[in-house]
């Protein structure tokens, strides 16, 4: 697995199915998280990026096409909707609320795969990601927006890693909180940006009174100073 591999979730409440697909997936090369609900897939989708989701319809509490309307008010993940039930009327509320394909139960995990990479070539992914940073023991790494030494990882909000890739983007460039508002997906005002920039340092800094990584920089804005 490289650092390159697609990423995908996959959400589903059947146990058995999930390991299915993340073992079948995995083996053509994609690198795979599972969720068992619509509630477990939001906290991963807080903490990760995925390049595609592959998500269950029919699934306790939120539905898939609950989860795939709200999801589309502010993201375009690909999403590959899965449904046992396969209607004309069914595809296409599942096409109308935001979805990239549709596929019914049973299905061959041969053909999801091929319906997969048809919708990655439609949707091309990001030239170039940023180069990960390190902060002390820890590696950022923007495309993946994740923060790890090893195997152990730093939970990161959206808002925070959001906020992170941008920094890491511009090392050594102060950016001012318009700026960081503009570039990120942070919602709010600059006062917004300084709460999350205090959530950030409490993670990745030795001592967040004394920053060695997360600059103020007086009257500016803030700058990231990775080693």
């Amino acid at each position: 697995m490289t650092d390159e591999a697609v990423h995908i979730l996959v959400v589903d409440d059947d146990l058995r199915l999930r390991e299915v697909l993340k073992r079948y997936l995995m083996k053509n090369g994609f690198l795979v998280t599972t969720a068992e609900s619509a509630e477990d897939a939001r906290g991963k989708l807080a903490s990760l990026s995925f390049d595609l989701l592959v998500l269950d319809i029919m699934m306790p509490g939120e539905s898939g096409l609950e989860l795939t309307e709200s999801l589309r008010r502010d993201s375009q993940v690909p999403i590959l909707l899965l449904t046992a039930r396969g209607e004309p009327d069914d595809r296409i509320a599942g096409l109308e609320s935001g979805a990239d394909d549709y596929m019914a139960k049973p299905f061959e995990p041969r053909e999801l795969v091929l319906r997969i990479n048809s919708i990655l070539r439609r949707v091309p992914r990001p030239a170039e990601p940023p180069a990960a940073v390190r902060l002390g023991r820890w590696i950022f790494a923007p495309a993946r927006e994740e923060l790890r030494c090893g195997d152990e990882a730093i939970r990161l909000t959206a808002a925070e890693a959001s906020l992170l890739r941008v920094l890491a983007a511009h090392p050594g460039v102060v950016l001012t909180r318009e700026e960081l508002c503009e570039k990120s997906r942070i919602n709010g005002n600059a006062r917004t940006v300084d709460v999350q920039v205090t959530r950030l340092r409490r993670k990745i800094e030795p001592d967040s009174r004394e920053p060695r990584y997360l600059h103020t920089v007086r009257g500016e804005g803030y700058v990231l100073r990775p080693d």
